[in-house]
């Protein structure tokens, strides 16, 4: 049985994702800091979580090979 390289390969995706998603979300940072501490809060909890939605197909993937079930 030969190991197969979706997942090797889907790690760095997540990480280059992590990565992508902190850059974009930094330098946002000085325009929504601007913002009263009420609007930011909402601004960077969705931040937080957003970048969550696109790794379930991308796990998926690295486990079956398939995008969709």
């Amino acid at each position: 049985m030969t190991p197969s390289w979706r997942k090797p390969f889907g790690m760095l995706l997540i990480v280059t994702i992590i990565v992508v998603w902190c850059v974009i979300i930094a330098s946002a940072s000085a325009s929504i800091g601007t913002l009263p501490a009420l609007l930011q809060a909402p601004i960077y909890l969705a931040a937080g979580i957003v970048w969550i939605l696109p790794l379930k197909p991308l796990l998926r993937w690295m486990e079956t090979g398939k995008w969709r079930e």
